[in-house]
């Protein structure tokens, strides 16, 4: 893919779980399996309800909230354990189709990720894949007080970038994460891995191979 260019002064920021990688499939069976070990039984209701939230609101909502702030940390920590580990080695055939090219395309351009996932995963994830040297800041959930939906993580990232956040593009998969960035005053690019429409989304895509997304991002202004 040729090289791309944006306008001066826009910077393009990442989620994960949905954006770069399709593993919200493997996160489903990984709660599910991980919740059995407690007796508890997965509904897709429950499921329905992680998406784009941390794990310590995805553990007090699945087991209740008598649990203990030190509790809450190590059922995250055992479920994303499982998760890397029937992760391993599935990675590469996991990634959004399109985004390795989309990102050595836009190389030159400020680029974030900005994920309410555990450090771990988000390292696990750049590991993996090889992509950690696309992206010159890198904000988990660990590093926010607030997870998505607040905008906390998202100004963060542009913040770290210098970044205006009217001229950061943000790339989403889910409600939360969808209004994170709108609270945040940024434009949002819908990725329809985890649902079929973002209505408030400026522009949804299937994956990053979409020609409708380049037309797009050459069309996009720097804010005044």
């Amino acid at each position: 893919m040729s090289r791309g260019a944006l306008a001066p002064g826009l910077a393009l920021i990442f989620d994960m779980d949905g954006v770069m990688v399709d593993s919200n499939p493997l996160h489903r069976a990984t709660w599910a399996e991980y919740n059995r070990r407690y007796g508890l039984t997965t509904t897709e209701e429950m499921l329905e309800r992680m998406y784009g939230k941390r794990n310590d609101e995805i553990v007090r909502d699945f087991f209740g909230d008598s649990l203990t702030d030190a509790e809450v940390r190590r059922r995250g920590a055992e479920k994303e354990a499982l998760f890397r580990q029937l992760a391993g080695g599935r990675v590469e055939q996991m990634l959004v189709p399109g985004l390795r090219e989309f990102l050595e395309r836009y190389r030159s351009v400020p680029k974030a990720l900005a994920s309410n996932a555990e450090p771990e995963n988000v390292d696990f994830i750049l590991a993996e894949s090889g992509l950690r040297p696309y992206f010159s800041v890198v904000v988990d959930g660990s590093q926010v007080s607030k997870p998505k939906p607040d905008p906390e993580i998202y100004l963060l990232a542009a913040s770290r970038l210098e970044a205006d956040p009217r001229n950061s593009i943000v790339f989403e998969d889910s409600y939360s994460g969808l209004n994170a960035a709108l609270a945040a005053r940024m434009r949002v690019v819908g990725i329809l891995t985890t649902y079929t429409n973002l209505p408030k989304a400026t522009i949804c895509v299937d994956n990053f191979l979409d020609a409708e997304l380049l037309a797009w991002l050459d069309g996009q202004a720097t804010a005044a």
